[in-house]
């Protein structure tokens, strides 16, 4: 069974779509009778073709990215030479190009598409390629979602509910385990940025909510330290600087390794406010380090990771009130932090271990290739 598994981007880059990319390729090689390669964009430059974990990686060439999307004629090229020798597509949905690459070369083949979320932000620019996305969901044998409400509140989605089926992300605990290593560098963490430690994690865009998040920091008696980088970076330091939390809101960059951030941290909180955020990953990782999770009542994936008043809280989006209640609360009633956290681990291991992911996506695949 050859795949063809296509994306805007893949790893280093860092993004949960493009982890996600990277844990199907890493989770389906070796399995017996599974051969995968990935076809996907540079975020600018030449062509380059190389080895990422034992899996072919085909990186288009691209003359940037706009709008969110890599501009490659490169990448229509790739597609119509790889495709002949493939049994199924994986598609990754938001990415318009390879839409319209199925329509034109990719027709007979079997396809699948991973729909990730809707396209929020590009609403004008993303009306010229609606025709292509429609034709590959009627196309598509299966929709992978990563969560049931994305079927009842995507309006694209919901004329396909039938052929969707819900794959939740997962991870491998291993990578979790509080060893003396990460003990000793999340004391050190909490001796650096000050306790008690609130974390957030990710690129730094609209749809976050940083904004909100730092806005609900001026009533809270603790720090926050946000990881990641992007495009907001310099209005959050102004706005942190403006609001005199320097002292108690840190940034810093992207790290290798987020563990020992986890276990450093009290409550992990992802302040999402817009449906571009579909699932947050990070949740998960939290969760398996036993911290309670603070998200938004978006539309998406985000409340059905973790459950209000079992794994954590769930409070509206873009509401920085509705924060600082959640994060006071939590800090200060012990007993119910105590259960949040027993219950963050169970629900991983129930629900969100890389090797349930895997297992779901190798049978809805199989079933294709026998058909």
């Amino acid at each position: 069974m050859k795949i063809l598994q296509i994306n805007k981007l893949y790893f280093p880059w860092i993004g949960g779509v493009e982890t996600v990319v990277r844990d199907i390729a890493d989770g389906l090689r070796g399995k017996d009778g599974v051969f995968v390669e990935n076809l996907v964009c540079r975020p600018r430059g030449k062509r380059v073709i190389e080895t990422v974990h034992d899996i072919k990686t085909y990186r288009a060439a691209s003359f940037g990215i706009f709008f969110g999307m890599p501009i490659s004629f490169d990448f229509f090229i790739l597609f119509r030479k790889l495709v002949q020798d493939t049994d199924i597509i994986l598609i990754h949905h938001p990415f318009p190009l390879a839409a319209i690459a199925y329509w034109l070369f990719g027709r007979n083949k079997k396809l699948v598409v991973w729909y990730h979320s809707d396209i929020i932000k590009q609403k004008i620019t993303k009306l010229p390629f609606l025709p292509f996305i429609h034709y590959i969901l009627r196309r598509a044998s299966f929709i992978f979602v990563s969560n049931s409400t994305l079927i009842k509140t995507s309006r694209e989605l919901q004329k396909f509910s039938s052929k969707c089926r819900v794959i939740y992300f997962g991870i491998d605990e291993t990578h979790f385990i509080k060893t003396e290593a990460v003990q000793r560098q999340a004391d050190d963490i909490r001796l650096r940025f000050g306790v008690p430690l609130l974390l957030s994690v990710g690129r730094l865009v609209y749809y976050k909510g940083f904004s909100y998040l730092i806005e609900a920091m001026r009533l809270i008696d603790a720090n926050l330290l946000i990881i990641g980088d992007g495009p907001l970076e310099l209005s959050l330091r102004q706005q942190i600087r403006n609001s005199g939390l320097e002292s108690r809101v840190f940034i810093i960059s992207s790290v290798d390794n987020l563990v020992p951030y986890y276990y450093a941290c009290d409550i992990f909180i992802l302040a999402s406010s817009e449906s571009s955020e579909a699932f947050g990953i990070v949740q998960i990782e939290a969760m398996a380090c036993g911290k309670p999770v603070i998200n938004t009542a978006l539309p998406t994936g985000v409340p059905e990771v973790s459950v209000n008043k079992k794994t954590g809280l769930t409070v509206s989006p873009k509401q920085p009130r509705d924060l600082t209640e959640a994060i006071n609360l939590l800090l200060f009633d012990g007993d119910m932090y105590e259960k949040f956290s027993h219950y963050a681990k169970d629900e991983v291991t129930s629900r969100f271990t890389k090797k349930i992911f895997i297992s779901r996506i190798l049978d809805f695949l199989s079933q294709l290739y026998k058909e």
